[in-house]
């Protein structure tokens, strides 16, 4: 099963290198990675999505990342009401006679158009990762010249956080 690991951490070098190497030596595979500041200066914020057979593997991990020094808080959001995205660009090879045909696919994704070239358009999509799944397999048959994907991002809906924390932390 899929699960998202929230972690915020302080924005110090080789932060995401420890963390990854965690999921590397217990043999955890990192799905998606996703990582940028956050509302707070110093302070950066990790979004894992991380396939796992149980919930005490979860678990696990979660004490795992807790260990780490520069890790503030860990919380798997799974369960939680969240927001979730991710973004996609796909370069698309196009003809004088798909182009049309590949625009009205766009459309109804709400996808964009980023950048246009003789042969070739390149396609912008963000939403969750189904939706996107499900444009690609669509678009699969024009032929994808180039695909970047960025992992997902996600918090908790609302007025919750997904990564509260009582620590405080002087960031040198």
């Amino acid at each position: 099963m899929k699960r998202i690991i929230s972690l915020t951490v302080l924005n110090r070098p080789g932060v995401l290198n420890r963390i990854t190497n965690l999921f590397s030596k217990r043999n955890y595979n990192i799905e998606s990675i996703s990582v940028g500041h956050s509302e707070q200066e110093g302070i950066s914020r990790i979004t894992c999505a991380v396939h796992v057979d149980n919930d005490r593997v979860v678990e696990q991990i979660a004490k795992q990342l807790n260990k780490q020094i520069d890790v503030i808080k860990v919380a798997d959001i799974t369960d939680q009401d969240i927001v979730a995205r991710e973004l996609a660009l796909i370069k698309v090879l196009v003809t004088a006679n798909t182009r049309t045909e590949i625009y009205s696919l766009i459309e109804p994704f709400r996808a964009s158009v980023i950048d246009v070239s003789k042969d070739s358009v390149v396609i912008q999509i963000t939403g969750e990762s189904d939706k996107i799944e499900a444009f690609i397999e669509l678009i699969k048959p024009y032929g994808i010249k180039e695909l970047a994907r960025t992992g997902t991002t996600a918090f908790a809906r609302g007025t919750q956080r997904s990564s509260q924390s009582n620590k405080t932390y002087s960031i040198v």
